[in-house]
């Protein structure tokens, strides 16, 4: 098995979106500075899509409103969140990928999965729960498990968790401000899955 700091090595020096990019798809259009935070020990894993541009300014994974939130969520402080011995952080793309037209953040860069992806998780063998926050998390982590929309696929929170061990996946929402009135929509989220998340999130980070 391969030693994950000599992967995170590789991944720190990573510029495939830049120098060699996907067939179809362009060039990184800034300089990469991939955000990975992992360890062998991390007993929870939080997937999430792709740092956003006060992340890549920063270097530091949800150093933001959205990290405010995603704390509350989990239950947890600064302190054990950027814990990487209890928690890693490993977004499906590592660099801000830029904005599409419409100002929006354009989706995770292809090339992190394929270059990545697999190699890193092999190398976190002591991983209990995988939090799969957005879309295309949840389609790696939770393969034909995955709902059609990322509503259908949180709803089934319960059947999810009791359908995968080792580690088990619990599907997130973003914690965006934008999806403010999806929580609204959807106060059982608040009510019995972040309980549940909370609980878990104890138990693993003692």
């Amino acid at each position: 098995m391969e030693e994950l700091p000599d992967i995170l090595r590789e991944v720190e020096a990573c510029r495939i979106c830049r120098d060699n990019p996907m067939a179809g798809s362009a060039r990184l259009p800034h300089e990469p500075r991939p955000v990975c935070v992992a360890s062998a020990s991390a007993r929870i894993l939080i997937a999430g899509q792709a740092p956003g541009l006060r992340v890549h300014e920063s270097g530091i994974p949800f150093a933001d409103a959205s990290g405010d939130r995603l704390r509350d969520w989990l239950g947890v402080d600064d302190a054990v969140f950027h814990d990487r011995e209890r928690i890693a952080i490993v977004p499906m793309g590592f660099c801000f990928p830029g904005y599409d037209e419409r100002g929006s953040d354009l989706p995770p860069r292809r090339e992190c999965r394929l270059a990545w992806r697999d190699r890193i998780m092999a190398a976190m063998p002591r991983i209990e729960l995988v939090v799969a926050i957005g879309r295309h998390a949840q389609r790696y982590h939770l393969a034909d498990r995955c709902r059609p929309t990322v509503t259908e696929t949180v709803s089934a929170w319960r059947a999810i968790s009791a359908e995968t061990s080792c580690p088990r996946v619990l599907p997130l929402p973003h914690p965006s401000w934008r999806n403010s009135a999806w929580l609204k929509r959807n106060p059982w989220f608040a009510t019995e899955l972040l309980p549940f998340l909370r609980g878990e999130v104890a138990r693993l980070t003692r």
